[in-house]
């Protein structure tokens, strides 16, 4: 069996393990097999969202697992129809009663939605729900800097995490210096840069995969981990979700983690948060 992955210490104190799986574009049905598998093989985090649609499915892969609650860390989001206080901790209800929960690990605001203009009372509506401890832990998703700005001078509370899309060819340089200088730790989305495959086949990746002995996507979750990301790949095979938990027994040599990094397309290459959202 994979070990289980080590864990990061959250600004409010919650250990969050260092790898996760990832659960869109899952349906329920899909999610309740692939969760209560990849707890099998070790995975302790399950990343899940309402938008989704399958936090049903990932509550019940939960419980056919058999681990105790308080060994698993869950993480949902929210979309931007609760971005109020009240609302706020309506969203964390209906999410709590789809995952068959009392509480969550994290919650996170999916989107910035700056457009729609609420996302500061979404995250007033966080600090309340960690206040009542009703979530261990609050963050954001796909939040640039000056949207970090303005929830933290509105409240004085700093997010646990920021999960963005974050891969070799989009390594979101500015945003991980910040994130670094507040103690929010950056957790990446499609880690391997999507569907298209076009990461595990840069001729670097596989050179390197080779010079590791171990497959071009370890080879670039490995990256991430020795960039000091946390990372949730997604994956509904069983030797793949295997492999992407077996990436803890080595590390990257520093010069080829900067030439993975050198791939990199650029910010324009990542979903833009200003005008994306839901």
């Amino acid at each position: 069996m994979a070990p289980t992955a080590p864990t990061v210490e959250l600004i409010h104190g919650a250990a969050m393990p260092l790898l996760g799986l990832g659960t869109w574009p899952l349906d329920d049905t899909e999610a309740e097999r692939v969760v209560a598998e990849a707890i099998g093989l070790g995975y302790r985090l399950v990343d899940t969202a309402e938008n989704y649609k399958n936090e049903r499915g990932v509550g019940l892969g939960l419980k056919a697992s058999g681990v105790a609650r308080e060994d698993l860390f869950v993480t949902t989001k929210f979309n931007k129809e609760w971005h109020a206080v009240e609302l706020a901790a309506e969203a964390c209800e209906r999410s709590l009663d789809r995952l068959g929960l009392d509480y969550l690990d994290l919650l996170l605001i999916h989107w910035p939605n700056p457009q729609h203009g609420h996302y500061v009372e979404a995250w007033q509506g966080l600090v309340r729900l960690l206040e009542s401890g009703r979530v261990k832990a609050i963050g954001t998703s796909n939040f640039k800097p000056a949207h970090l700005d303005r929830i933290i001078e509105a409240t004085g509370v700093v997010p646990d995490v920021n999960q963005i899309q974050l891969s070799p060819l989009t390594t979101r340089l500015e945003a991980r210096a910040y994130h670094k200088e507040r103690g929010i730790t950056t957790q990446s989305w499609s880690p391997i840069g999507g569907q298209g495959g076009e990461v595990r086949e840069e001729p670097l990746v596989l050179e390197l995969a080779e010079k590791y002995g171990k497959t071009p996507v370890q080879v670039v979750l490995r990256w991430h981990l020795d960039l000091g990301l946390t990372v949730v790949p997604k994956s509904s095979n069983l030797e793949r979700l295997e492999q992407n938990l077996d990436v803890f027994d080595f590390e990257l040599e520093p010069d080829d983690v900067m030439a993975i990094s050198a791939l990199d397309r650029g910010e324009a290459s990542a979903a833009d948060s200003d005008a994306f959202g839901h």
